[in-house]
C-alpha cells in the first residue's frame, strides 16, 4: 500500500536519564553510532513514506539535529505548547495522517519486524494492532491478554506484579485506524493507554506478540543494555557503525563520530563516541556512551557510564556506573 504515514512520540522529559537529558533529549542520545530516535524510526514498516515527530521537551534540538543529519525519510517536527501525554501528543501530531497510520515511541529499541505486523493489521480489520513483548516483571508497563484470535480482551497499565494479567507488555509500536483519533479529547493532556485504549477494546484491538529482543531505554542501565543489543543485532541495510581510532586498542563493537582521538587508549567493547571525543593515553573506556566533545584524561577509566556533551573526566579518575553531564544540578555521589 502507498503513502503510509507514521507518528513518533518524543515528548517526554527523560527524567531517569538526568543530568544528561538536561543537555540533550533522550531520543538524541547516540547508541551504536546513531541517535536512539533513528533506531526507533528504523522499525517502521517499508510502506511508510513520511514521519511526524510529536515533540514537547527540547523540540528545537530535534529540529536542529534533523536539519544537520537528515533521516532517509521526510520528517516533520510538530511542537506541543504544553505537555499533552501520549494521547494528546498523538492527536497534535496526527494532521494529515494516513489510514491506517503507524505509531512508535521514540525510545523503542527492539528487533520487531513491522512489515508482517502491518499485514496482520490489514487482514484483521480492527481499529488497532499493538506489539507485545514478554518480560519477567510487567509491572512498569501496560499489560494485555487476548483471545484465540489475538483480539485483546483486557489491558491494564502498570499493574502490581503479583496481579498482572500476563507478562506480555506494550512494546511501544502499533498500527491504528484513524478512528482512534476521534476518541482522543482535544486541548488537554491525555494518556492513550489509561484513558483511550480501554474504550477501544470493544471496537477490536489486536495483539501482535513477538520474541527476540527488546529494551526500554529509559534508565542508564537499560540504555546501555539497549546499546549492547543494537551492536549485537545490526539491522541489515540500515546503518553500519563507523570506527576510526588510529593508535588505539579497539575491542569491537565500537562506533565513533568525527574527529575522535584515542591514541594509546583501550576502547571497547560496546562503546559509542560522539564527534570530537578525546581519550588520553592509558585510559580505558568500556560499555559506555560518550557524547560530542567529551574528554577522558590519561589513565582514567570509564565503564558502564554515559557522559554528556563536553563532559571532562580527570586524569586517573574512575567513572563506573554513572550518568554525568555539565548541565543541571550536580550529581549525587
Amino acid at each position: 500500500m502507498a503513502d503510509v504515514s507514521a507518528v513518533v512520540l518524543v515528548g517526554g522529559f527523560g527524567t531517569r536519564l538526568r543530568p544528561v537529558t538536561y543537555a540533550v533529549p533522550k531520543q538524541l542520545v547516540p547508541l551504536a553510532g546513531q541517535p536512539m530516535l533513528f533506531h526507533a524510526m528504523d522499525l517502521l514498516p517499508s510502506p511508510v513514506t513520511r514521519i511526524t515527530l510529536a515533540c514537547g521537551y527540547k523540540a528545537e534540538a530535534f529540529e536542529a539535529y534533523l536539519s544537520q543529519h537528515p533521516y532517509r525519510l521526510p520528517v516533520k517536527v510538530v511542537r506541543e505548547a504544553v505537555p499533552l501525554g501520549t494521547g494528546g501528543g498523538l492527536l497534535n501530531g496526527s494532521v494529515g495522517a494516513s489510514d491506517p497510520f503507524v505509531l512508535v515511541n521514540g525510545d523503542v529499541i527492539s528487533g520487531l519486524d513491522m512489515d508482517p505486523m502491518l499485514e496482520f493489521h490489514l487482514q484483521h480489520g480492527g481499529v488497532g494492532t499493538m506489539s507485545f513483548y514478554e518480560v519477567d516483571d510487567p509491572s512498569p508497563y501496560g499489560v494485555a491478554v487476548w483471545d484465540s484470535e489475538q483480539r485483546i480482551t483486557n489491558f491494564v497499565e502498570k499493574p502490581p506484579r503479583e496481579s498482572a494479567p500476563s507478562r506480555w507488555i506494550n512494546a511501544g509500536a502499533s498500527i491504528w485506524s484513524r478512528e482512534l483519533l476521534k476518541e482522543i479529547p482535544a486541548g488537554r493532556e491525555v494518556s492513550l493507554e489509561k484513558e483511550v485504549l480501554p474504550r477501544l477494546l470493544d471496537q477490536g484491538v489486536y495483539g501482535f506478540p513477538f520474541r527476540g529482543w527488546w529494551e526500554d531505554a529509559g534508565t542508564p542501565s537499560r540504555l546501555l543494555n539497549a546499546q549492547r543489543l543494537l551492536f549485537d543485532h545490526p539491522r541489515v541495510g540500515r546503518f553500519t557503525p563507523r570506527c576510526h581510532l588510529p593508535g588505539a586498542q579497539v575491542i569491537p563493537q565500537v562506533a565513533t563520530g568525527k574527529g575522535c582521538e584515542a591514541a594509546g587508549a583501550t576502547v571497547g567493547r560496546y562503546v559509542t563516541l560522539g564527534d570530537r571525543v578525546q581519550i588520553g593515553r592509558g585510559a580505558v573506556v568500556e560499555d559506555s556512551v560518550l557524547m560530542d566533545g567529551a574528554v577522558v584524561g590519561d589513565r582514567a577509566e570509564v565503564r558502564r557510564s554515559i557522559l554528556g556533551p563536553g563532559y571532562h573526566v580527570e586524569a586517573g579518575a574512575k567513572v563506573h556506573d554513572r550518568c554525568l553531564a555539565n548541565e543541571g544540578p550536580a550529581p549525587k555521589p
